[in-house]
């Protein structure tokens, strides 16, 4: 087990913002709030935390949560890049676009015109950010992933997605967790545990609960005894 002083949490929140041209963009209605609330339980606890926040209007009210904020889904692969190896725990909360526009030439300095007939946009794969982070992680790193999935198909699709990605925990919720203020959702590890919350939870009550169980599964008795 690592000394609690080397333990640092990462966290990435919110959505990403791909640009069609130099004002719109393509993102998605992720608030970021379960990944700010997760960032300022953990401070509470004594974690030092690191959040990389998208575009959204929330933030961490803890001050000891260290803030960088990110667009575009490279913006955050470059953060991740610079943060990934300081950290025990990544937590990627983040609502990464799969998709984004190809872009002509110049297109990023206008805007682009109304036309009659209309406009097609063509859209090329993004880098597969938690398979990234999979691959290169260090010696002892514990990587926690989500899925957000139809009901019908929440918990198979979660498991693929731990193996595939060949993560430690993933946090299966339903699709409607995305702009609500409450989740239910179960949490499924690498090793075949399984924690379900009781009914749906408060996104602040649910980030300790998650807490709770990436403490366990990682060995941290009480993080508050940390400095």
């Amino acid at each position: 087990m690592n000394h609690p002083h080397h333990r640092r949490l990462l966290i990435t929140a919110g959505p990403t913002h791909e640009p069609i041209d130099a004002v719109r963009f393509i993102g998605n209605r992720s608030s970021g709030r379960l990944g700010v609330e997760l960032a300022d339980r953990a401070a509470e606890r004594g974690w030092p935390v690191t959040l990389l926040l998208g575009p959204t209007h929330l933030s961490p009210s803890d001050p000891r949560v260290e803030v960088r904020r990110y667009r575009t889904t490279d913006d955050l692969a470059g953060l991740l890049a610079e943060h990934q190896p300081a950290c025990t725990v990544l937590v990627m909360a983040a609502a990464v676009a799969d998709f984004r526009p190809i872009l002509g030439p110049g297109v990023l300095e206008g805007k682009l015109k109304r036309s009659g007939e209309g406009l097609v946009l063509r859209l090329e794969a993004t880098e597969d950010l938690l398979a990234a982070c999979s691959a290169r992680r260090g010696p002892g790193q514990f990587l926690v992933g989500f899925a957000l999935e139809p009901r019908d198909r929440m918990l198979s699709s979660a498991r693929d997605k731990l193996e595939r990605k060949g993560i430690d925990l993933i946090v299966a919720n339903p699709l409607e967790t995305m702009e609500g203020r409450t989740i239910e959702a179960v949490v499924l590890g690498r090793d075949g545990s399984s924690h379900r919350t009781e009914g749906a939870m408060d996104k602040r009550e649910f980030g300790a609960w998650l807490l709770g169980v990436i403490e366990g599964a990682v060995g941290v008795r009480d993080s508050r005894t940390m400095d």
